[in-house]
């Protein structure tokens, strides 16, 4: 049957939880109408948070009692291999201890459904700890605590102590790095807009009555153009990193998000027919402060202490800085050489059709209009290797051919 899972993340001066319970299980607990019910969440919702303050509690090292504050219950489908389908309460709790107490050690008391149903199980694990580099967005997962479980000779429920080693701010650095570099290798529609942008950076503008994209501008040219779009992007994203993550900018989430989609088809009509020759470090700038209010959201809510926060932008940053400068790095030096050469139309005209296609598709989901074209543009990121095999094998091929035939025209 399906079980209770409580994951926890622990803050510099309290300790945050996340409960998720099976509403089957639940219903047998309690004796309420959970499940198929459509006015589940309305009605029971109270009632819900007054059974988990019941069957809650934590008490610190020194016994003294914690401060339990419940939040509102939000409803979830589960898909689970073994269980199939099911319906469960998510509840948001803060759980603040006494002065001076540790929020790494403390004794916790959860029993709900488990103590009316014998069989059930509680999970509980840490989600989120900054001191030792865990936040479960980066690739890792969380660490299991403890399984609470009912004694089959007593029935009652024990206690679960939790004793969590302190960690450090080198492992809390580590840690939201490579939390940086896992957003950027995830967040294809950021690479896509950047990338997009650099496409036509080594050719030059012919701006007469139907401007369009001209030759190859020389190798020093199309590495400047590369610096300086980059660069611009940069410090867009690192000043609403910063004014977000402070929340002295709060803009919500979904008006942002369609705006990065916005981003890439713009860059992506750039990319086809030149729109703004000249000025696509203004570009790059102005979406650039977008990109880094989305940035900003996955820091916030971190709940950090100040100078948590401040090391935690510092790392952040760099992981993202790292992470676009190797995709920038192992994909440029291919569209520089291909730019040399008569296959690189065709190429640049693809890649800016497949951009302006993702993002016409990203921007139908983020208004709220479900697409096939969205969930394609989301699986663009696992075919990135091998579009950059193609690339390269593509560029050196073209360069040879175009190489040889100089020769032989020269000889």
């Amino acid at each position: 049957m399906p079980t209770t899972t409580v994951q926890l993340d622990l803050h510099s001066d309290a300790v945050t939880a996340e409960l998720a319970l099976p509403l089957n299980e639940l219903e047998v607990a309690t004796h309420w109408k959970l499940v198929n019910n459509p006015q589940t969440l309305t009605q029971y919702s109270a009632p819900l948070r007054s059974y988990i303050a019941q069957h809650l509690a934590l008490t610190g090292a020194s016994g003294q009692a914690w401060t339990v504050e419940i939040g509102q219950p939000t409803l979830s489908q589960v898909q689970q291999t073994a269980t199939g389908a099911y319906q469960e309460f998510l509840v948001p709790v803060t759980l603040i201890p006494p002065a001076g107490a540790s929020v790494r050690d403390f004794t916790l008391k959860y029993d709900a459904i488990v103590r009316e149903v014998k069989t059930h199980s509680i999970l509980v694990s840490v989600r989120r700890d900054w001191e030792r580099g865990l936040n479960n967005e980066s690739g890792n997962e969380s660490v299991e605590v403890g399984i609470i479980r009912a004694d089959p000779r007593t029935d009652l429920v024990p206690l679960l102590p939790i004793n969590q080693a302190r960690g450090s701010a080198w492992q809390g650095f580590v840690g939201i790095f490579m939390l940086g570099v896992h957003h950027i290798a995830e967040g294809t529609d950021h690479l896509l807009f950047l990338l997009t942008l650099l496409l036509p950076a080594p050719l030059i503008a012919v701006m007469n009555r139907r401007p369009h994209w001209g030759d190859f501008g020389g190798t020093r040219r199309s590495l400047l153009n590369i610096v300086k779009i980059t660069t611009a992007f940069t410090v867009g994203h690192s000043l609403t990193l910063l004014l977000g993550t402070l929340r002295i900018v709060t803009v919500p989430d979904a008006p942002i998000e369609a705006l990065i989609a916005v981003s890439i088809l713009v860059s992506a009509v750039h990319a086809l027919r030149p729109i703004f020759p000249g000025r696509e470090l203004m570009i790059a700038g102005g979406f650039g402060l977008i990109h880094g209010l989305a940035f900003s959201y996955t820091l916030a809510e971190l709940n950090l202490s100040t100078w948590q926060t401040a090391l935690s932008l510092l790392g952040f940053n760099l992981g993202i800085e790292a992470m676009q400068l190797l995709v920038i790095m192992v994909t440029m030096p291919w569209l520089i050489l291909l730019a040399q050469t008569k296959l690189y139309p065709p190429v640049r005209v693809f890649g800016a059709s497949l951009a302006a296609i993702a993002s016409l598709g990203w921007l139908g989901d983020r208004v709220g209009w479900s697409n096939p074209l969205g969930v394609l543009a989301d699986r663009l990121g696992t075919a990135g290797p091998w579009a950059l095999i193609a690339l390269a094998v593509l560029a050196l091929t073209g360069f040879t051919v175009t190489r040889l035939r100089r020769v032989r025209a020269t000889a």
